[in-house]
């Protein structure tokens, strides 16, 4: 369903995305993660047409953003870090304001099914200036959807809210996900992205560091075994294993390993320390161990990520 080649993006001299690619297939939920500065929002605005790209090309459904940006409008929903409100006006002015600049067929009926959808049925004719910011998020969550736009591309849809409100619009966003509608969701907050997505890619300095599904990724990495006896002896058997990158000792006598993940590599770890008296096999790195190993230095955050954010006019056409 998106398809990027090969995208890069400068702005005077500094490179802010440098030459990535990947993939979301129809139906999708993944997770776009990174540090700050690593590009993820000049990524997603790339996908919707909010701006162009210096090189490659993003494509939606086979169209190319920058070939048929209209037809690639009309099936995608963008939602950036801070809603893209009007304050003064309310919530079933602005939606159907909205489903109107986007060309929907029947703008009233369309807002009444977002507004709906997103559980703002109750403050419909309050203005959302007077709204807490888990129901302003809920509007620009209406304002993706009122299209029904076959891709959701959602940056920090959860920035700043409290734990409940986060826990809400978590919920919603499942809901959201759920069927044939492709979901990119960008987030700091990890234990969001485990209960939404099901693969993440895992941007650093403009580049992509890792793309795969998430249980596939915590498989792999570090395994900690504890021996009754360990010594070089024990090292030495476990460093033989294929699939074995990186064994080291600790004082305390347990061993520290690095794999490739595969369940027969395990089996075969598990096999080489059992003559040395295996007690404990632990291991598999989460999702936060590998998202620090694979990010861990690197640059601060480039002020260009911020360009533009929240802009009504780029979001709404998204």
């Amino acid at each position: 369903m998106i398809r990027v080649e090969g995208l890069q993006k400068v702005y005077g001299g500094f490179e802010a995305v440098r030459g990535i690619s990947f993939e979301v297939g129809r139906g999708e939920v993944v997770g776009l993660l990174g540090p700050n500065g690593a590009g993820k929002t000049t990524t997603m605005r790339i996908v919707c047409g909010c701006i162009g790209a210096t090189a490659g090309r993003a494509l939606i459904d086979g169209r190319d953003v920058l070939e048929d940006p209209r037809g690639v409008k009309r099936r995608v929903g963008y939602l950036p870090e801070v809603p893209p409100v009007y304050p003064t006006m309310t919530v079933e002015d602005y939606v159907r304001f909205a489903a109107t600049i986007k060309e929907v067929d029947d703008p009233e009926a369309a807002a009444d099914r977002a507004i709906g959808r997103v559980g703002l049925a109750e403050v419909r004719h309050r203005v959302i200036d007077h709204l807490s910011k888990g129901y302003r998020q809920r509007v620009g969550l209406a304002q993706a959807l009122v299209h029904d736009p076959d891709v959701l591309v959602l940056d920090e849809p959860t920035s700043g809210l409290d734990p409940a409100q986060r826990v809400e619009i978590r919920e919603l966003l499942r809901d959201l996900a759920a069927g044939e509608r492709t979901v990119i969701l960008s987030t700091h907050i990890l234990p969001e992205v485990e209960a939404v997505a099901e693969r993440v890619i895992i941007m650093h300095q403009g580049r992509v560091v890792a793309q795969d599904r998430i249980d596939a990724l915590e498989s792999g990495g570090a395994v900690r075994l504890r021996v009754a006896r360990p010594g070089p002896e024990a090292e030495q058997a476990l460093r033989a294993v294929p699939g074995v990158s990186e064994v080291e000792g600790r004082p305390d006598g347990r061993i520290d390993l690095r794999i490739d993940g595969s369940d027969d590599t395990r089996a075969a770890v598990a096999a080489a320390a059992v003559p040395f008296g295996l007690l404990e096999l632990t291991g598999g790195d989460n999702l936060e161990a590998v998202y620090l190993r694979l990010t861990a230095g690197g640059e601060g955050p480039d002020p260009r990520e911020n360009f533009g954010r929240g802009g009504v006019s780029s979001t709404v056409e998204a």
